[in-house]
């Protein structure tokens, strides 16, 4: 299926549906996650529910799923006993269960939930108004878990997408499903599928979309985003050409993207940061280890000495380049002079900012049936350690910024000092500063004039 949706389609309704309850969408997981959770509010929006913020009143529950980890997948199947309780007391409510963890472990949810009204992968969301509609008729337990094959060099399987998004200033917009990489210790390619790109014109026209109804930046979503158009109908169509089609759209502002990969991280994606004034000058570049042997053993098909020519040649193109990543520590045999390595990476790179995990075991995958675990408890000290390393960067890399103008797209009030505004720096740093609420949707130039380990304060200019 192509993912262009056109008027009259599914998920496009040309009349509004009369009001039949409220539905209550609990999301886990990463930012491919939450853009699902807003294409499930969508579908059932068409349907005629409403949102409410309360799980205890709504007709249907959702639970979107992560399987990334162990601990919200923990969290996942708590939060299924516990809707026991609500469908005894109320027979009528909707129940399902979606996304990765739902692509995974189907039958084992239906048999430690049997209440559960339905399981919905990750293949096509466009399943989920039926499945709502036979479950308000009481029909037996549902589950749809179709991935497309692994085979064929043109794929045009992919998700449909409901464009008729809600409105809003920043927007994710999924240019990619699925991943071939088959890292030893992630279950996406499992949860998600084989790699496969939206055609090309179907994300400009869903940019185009979110910019008429006020979306001012967009953030380009795929697994390994930087290796999009590999499998098109239409022929191969680099990252980075689909970056600068993008950024000729009226009303997009800024563009961003997560997370690429460093094989994939060409030239031509350097020359587009560096000279297409939309696109952000932020990198989020997953190293994993700092050590080669554990590297090679995660499969991630580079050496630091590559990913280091990497960083550095973004680093000489864009010198105010904001880079961030992700690490795991405690992956199976690692050892604690490889967990050194990783120290001395990030002492070497100075990231400004770093997602930090202790390996999780995700069953199924070759890390996760590997007998050399790493302790717990020496994990959770890996860990530790890293993060206080990575704090202190964090920290100084913020105070170097200090005295200079940052360039910040205001969001709105501060959650915690509405008198401040708050925003992102194009390199990716938050900053607050003192302004007019009106000035939220606009880019403001603020002098920072103070570092926290968190973010940067200042006042506009």
């Amino acid at each position: 299926m192509i993912g262009l949706m056109q008027k009259g389609a599914l998920g496009l309704m040309e009349r509004p549906k009369p009001k039949k309850g409220t539905y209550f969408i609990q999301t886990w997981g990463c930012q491919m996650n939450e853009e699902d959770s807003e294409q499930m509010a969508l579908h059932l929006q068409d349907l005629g529910y409403e949102p409410t913020d309360s799980i205890h009143e709504a007709q249907v529950i959702l639970l979107n799923t992560c399987s990334v980890r162990r601990k919200p997948e923990d969290k996942a199947f708590s939060m299924m006993g516990e809707l026991l309780a609500t469908k005894r007391a109320r027979p009528d409510t909707i129940i399902g269960v979606c996304g990765c963890m739902a692509q995974a472990r189907a039958d084992e949810i239906h048999r430690r939930a049997p209440h559960i009204d339905f399981v919905l992968g990750t293949g096509d969301l466009g399943m989920l108004p039926g499945l709502v509609e036979e479950a308000a008729q009481r029909k037996r337990f549902q589950m749809r878990t179709d991935l497309p094959e692994r085979k064929g060099r043109v794929v045009t399987d992919v998700p449909q997408r409901h464009l008729g998004r809600f409105p809003k200033l920043k927007s994710f917009v999924p240019i990619q499903y699925g991943c071939d990489k088959f890292c030893t210790y992630c279950i996406v390619p499992t949860t998600r599928g084989r790699e496969r790109s939206r055609p090309t014109e179907d994300i400009i026209e869903e940019c185009r979309r979110l910019a008429e109804t006020g979306t001012k930046e967009v953030s380009l979503l795929g697994q390994t985003v930087n290796s999009y158009g590999k499998n098109l109908l239409e022929g191969r169509v680099p990252f980075s050409e689909l970056l600068w089609r993008i950024a000729e759209i009226p009303g997009i502002e800024r563009i961003r993207y997560t997370s690429p990969y460093p094989r994939d991280f060409h030239d031509d994606l350097i020359e587009a940061i560096r000279d297409c004034p939309k696109v952000m000058e932020h990198v989020h570049l997953p190293l994993q280890s700092g050590d080669d042997e554990v590297l090679q053993r995660m499969k991630r098909v580079y050496t630091m000495e590559s990913y280091m020519e990497i960083v550095g040649r973004l680093r000489a193109a864009v010198p105010n380049m904001g880079l961030t990543t992700d690490v795991i520590v405690g992956f199976p045999g690692e050892t604690e002079e490889q967990f050194e390595s990783t120290v001395a990476a990030f002492e070497r790179i100075r990231f400004d900012g770093a997602y930090m995990f202790a390996y999780s075991i995700r069953p199924g995958t070759p890390a996760g049936d590997d007998p050399d675990q790493v302790p717990e408890v020496e994990k959770k000290r890996r860990l530790n350690r890293l993060i206080e390393v990575q704090n202190r960067i964090t920290q100084t890399r913020n105070e170097e910024q200090i005295g200079t103008v940052a360039e910040v797209m205001v969001e709105g009030p501060s959650p915690k000092d509405p008198t401040r505004l708050q925003g992102y720096s194009r390199d990716f740093r938050m900053v607050h500063f003192h302004g007019s609420p009106k000035r939220t949707g606009r880019l403001a130039q603020v002098r920072l004039e103070t570092a926290h380990r968190w973010g940067l304060g200042g006042e506009a200019v």
